[in-house]
């Protein structure tokens, strides 16, 4: 019987937990433009996330 890897999306942190306290904003606006860069659509949500953590500054 096959077993479900299935994880709730509550249980998974996101890249903005991940991220969000952890690098620069120099690390941020890297990823950031390699992510864009790459033009991969796998990688919207940190696409999303990054854009958020660099938000917060700015405010």
């Amino acid at each position: 019987m096959p077993v479900n890897s299935f994880q709730s999306p509550g249980l998974v942190p996101s890249v903005k937990d991940q991220i969000a306290h952890v690098i620069s904003d120099d690390e941020c606006m890297s990823r950031l433009a390699r992510a864009v860069a790459e033009h991969d659509d796998r990688r919207l949500n940190e696409v999303v996330e990054l854009i958020g953590r660099l938000a917060v500054p700015i405010e």
